[in-house]
Order: structure tokens, then C-alpha cells, then sequence
């Protein structure tokens, strides 16, 4: 059966000389991952970044839990994330994120809608996003079904629960505007990670969130 699909793509992994795995977040298909066969180099540059949302013709089998994907491209071009060093510092954890905690076979569209509406919102901003992530993640808790107060976050916040209390409180516009140093919104992503581990009993370990600490400090 052969069907149309868009999604996100949260990471690759080569498969032999020619192919690739690409672990993406979708409506149809939840947390799941594709074959894609005689790759060339320049779909692997212009197609395959950190939450790149693209279209493709899925072909499904019943010989195989790995279904493939062909006829690829771009469903939204976000230049935005693109042309930006440190909006795809950005992307690279957000992806990341959800690459590691959810897991494979997850099928929620609200999830996908949540996740799909907050890279649209970091593609259009022009300034003013070194907060995102941590909004990325408050959002993120809430789409994973846990709607955190501050007396819920105490235990991981420790001394930043204020900081955190006051982020929650302000419209995004505002909360963007949080000021804070490198070191401490790092501290803060952090403790959130802590949370969504405890939450739902996984280890988070999350590399590119040493990129943005160095990127914003």
C-alpha cells in the first residue's frame, strides 16, 4: 500500500553505503522509522536537518516493520532555522529531545501538533529566542500528558523554581524576554530534563545541550 505522509524528521541513521533510517514524528505513522534507498549527497545536505518537516510516499509491507519512503521533500522550507547557527542549535536539542523520550511506536497527534506549531513559531522569530528551548520543554511536558505547578516542580527546581514559576506565568513574548545567563537557563533545561526522566521513567541524556550552552552564554 502506498500512501502520502508528512512528518519530522528527528534523526538518521546510514544504512550501508547508499540508504538511511530516518526516525521521524508524524500523524499517520507516530514515532517511527523509514528506508530510504540510493540516497544521494545532495538530498542528505538540502532535505535531511534537525526537525526538517517533510513529504514523502510511504509504501508499507507486511513483510517488514521498517516501511520506505520515496519521492521526498520539503513540506515547509523554514529558512529561518536554516540560515540561523543558533536557531539550528536550537532544532538540533528539540529534536533530540523528543528523538530520545519518545519512543518508538507512540502514535499521538497532538503530540505531533504541539511539536509541528512550536518549530513553525521558532522558524518566524526574528530575535529574542535564547529562551526557547526551555519553552519548547515546559510545552513539551504538557503535550506528554503532565501539567506541572509549581509545587510539582519543586523537587527538581530547587532555587530556580522562582525564576521557573515567573517564566510559566508570562505570554511568550515575555517570557522570551526572561533575562538569564548561559549558565543558568542551562541549569534550568537541566532540571526539566530531570523531571521528564523521572516522569516517565527513561534516562534523557541530551548531547546538543552542551551546543546551546556555549551558543548562549
Amino acid at each position: 500500500m502506498l500512501n502520502s505522509s508528512e512528518f519530522i524528521l528527528l534523526h538518521t541513521t546510514k544504512f550501508g553505503e547508499k540508504s538511511i533510517v530516518l526516525h521521524t514524528l508524524s500523524k499517520a505513522y507516530g514515532r517511527k522509522g523509514f528506508f530510504v534507498k540510493n540516497i544521494s549527497n545532495r538530498a542528505v545536505t538540502s532535505l535531511f536537518f534537525p526537525l526538517a518537516i517533510l513529504e514523502a510516499d510511504i509504501l508499507e509491507t507486511t513483510r517488514s516493520r521498517l516501511f520506505t519512503a520515496s519521492h521526498l521533500a520539503l513540506a515547509r522550507p523554514l529558512a529561518g532555522i536554516r540560515n540561523s547557527i543558533r536557531k539550528s542549535a536550537i532544532s538540533m536539542f528539540v529534536s533530540e529531545v523528543i528523538y530520545r523520550v519518545v519512543k518508538e511506536g507512540i502514535c499521538d497527534r497532538a503530540l505531533y501538533d504541539m511539536c509541528e506549531k512550536d518549530i513553525m513559531l521558532l522558524d518566524a522569530m526574528d530575535d529574542d529566542f535564547c529562551n526557547f528551548h526551555l519553552y519548547f520543554l515546559l510545552d513539551f511536558i504538557v503535550a506528554l500528558g503532565f501539567s506541572p505547578g509549581p509545587r510539582d516542580l519543586e523537587p527538581f527546581m530547587d532555587r530556580y523554581l522562582g525564576l521557573v514559576s515567573e517564566f510559566m506565568c508570562k505570554p511568550f513574548s515575555e517570557a522570551m524576554l526572561v533575562p538569564m545567563t548561559g549558565d543558568i537557563r542551562n541549569e534550568v533545561a537541566e532540571r526539566l530534563l530531570k523531571y521528564i526522566e523521572f516522569h516517565t521513567e527513561s534516562a534523557v541524556s541530551v548531547n546538543s545541550l552542551k551546543i546551546l550552552h556555549e551558543l548562549f552564554r
